[in-house]
């Protein structure tokens, strides 16, 4: 009973040895593709911008000065103010003057009472003409001095050279002043235009000028492209501007020419001595586009992430121009290929992905349109 009982326990082992290695092992399933952004390389017309950065100052803007010596009686502006030409804005202390003018009036009436007693001395030839001459030069010379100092009365009402705003006030009540101050008393400006100058290198000026349309340096001004001005909080300026003059030389110290670009100020938000950054367009026919962001740097060398099926094959590319978050390529990709458009940081070249493909204003779209 007992060698039975063994027999039955070693079949039934047999038989489950047999039935284990009958079965295959099971094959681990394959990791799924982790789904990507990927974009179609294509054409377009993009509009990029040169910047130079810029000082404002008003179409008018005249240094107000005292024309005789003085210590300022009244204040009759304040910073900012709008005044109109002929406007008082100073006065200063003229009582050694008019006590001047007193005595210099006295002297003119004394002068003329020696004229006219003399006149009929003369035409009934008592004396000399020679005398009378002598008497009406004083008189003339005691009128001059006796003007002048009127003249210098009237130079103490500092007035408004133009229409316009007052500037920093430099002086207060009871400073002395002169017209040898090497500070004026303020500056009025008028804006309701402005120019804005700035200036560029020799080098990017002959590219500048190059590339202008014209065949002369006339026409080549009168055709530049309108200029936009980005103001010190980084908005943009709502009114475009454009450039009316250049320098006729480079300046030998900076290396540099200067131009001058007029803008609309009538809203008043431009003011005498404002900062800025003017933006010079520049459009690019017909060009490969990408966004920055879909490439990376290594070596010093720009690649982009081709996808070919489901594949990644890093790719070196040569950058024309940069514009924010967008690159114009100039070689390396053609038309139609299709790249990696984010997430580079996480995948290496010959990494596998479920490819989605993007519009590339969807990539960008955190930004202005450049694109006409």
């Amino acid at each position: 009973m007992i060698k039975n009982t063994f027999n039955i326990g070693i079949s039934c082992a047999l038989v489950l040895v047999l039935f284990n290695c009958g079965k295959k092992e099971a094959e681990p399933k394959a990791a799924p593709l982790l789904p990507y952004p990927v974009i179609q390389v294509s054409k377009q017309n993009v509009t990029t911008y040169e910047t130079f950065p810029t000082s404002i100052e008003g179409e008018v803007n005249s240094e107000v000065r005292p024309k005789i010596s003085g210590y300022i009686k009244e204040v009759l502006v304040t910073e900012g103010q709008a005044v109109k030409q002929g406007q008082l804005l100073f006065k200063l202390e003229t009582q050694s003057l008019s006590q001047d003018a007193q005595a210099a009036k006295a002297n003119v009436n004394a002068a003329q009472v020696e004229v006219d007693k003399l006149k009929p001395l003369v035409e009934k030839n008592i004396i000399s003409n020679v005398q009378l001459e002598t008497a009406n030069a004083k008189l003339l010379q005691a009128q001059s001095t006796y003007n002048s100092i009127g003249a210098n009365i009237d130079y103490a009402n500092v007035k408004s050279p133009v229409d316009g705003f007052v500037g920093s006030i430099n002086f207060r009540k009871g400073a002395l002043v002169s017209a040898q101050n090497t500070m004026p008393l303020t500056n009025v400006s008028s804006i309701d235009e402005v120019y804005a100058y700035f200036s560029m290198n020799e080098k990017a000026f002959i590219s500048f000028m190059a590339d202008a349309k014209g065949e002369t340096a006339k026409e080549k001004l009168e055709q530049f492209p309108e200029v936009k001005l980005q103001l010190a909080n980084g908005e943009l300026y709502k009114k475009s501007g454009r450039i009316e003059t250049i320098t006729g030389d480079i300046n030998t110290q900076t290396g540099t020419i200067t131009f001058r670009a007029k803008f609309d100020n009538k809203a008043g938000l431009l003011r005498n001595g404002s900062s800025g950054t003017i933006l010079i367009p520049k459009t690019y026919t017909d060009v490969l586009v990408i966004p920055s962001e879909s490439t990376y740097e290594r070596q010093g060398k720009s690649f982009v992430y081709q996808v070919i099926q489901d594949s990644l094959v890093d790719k070196p590319i040569a950058v024309l121009k940069s514009s924010g978050r967008l690159f114009i390529i100039k070689d390396g990709i053609e038309v139609g290929e299709t790249i990696l458009a984010k997430g580079l940081n996480k995948v290496s070249s010959g990494s596998k992905i479920k490819p989605i493909m993007k519009p590339l204003d969807s990539i960008i779209n955190s930004f202005n349109t450049v694109f006409k």
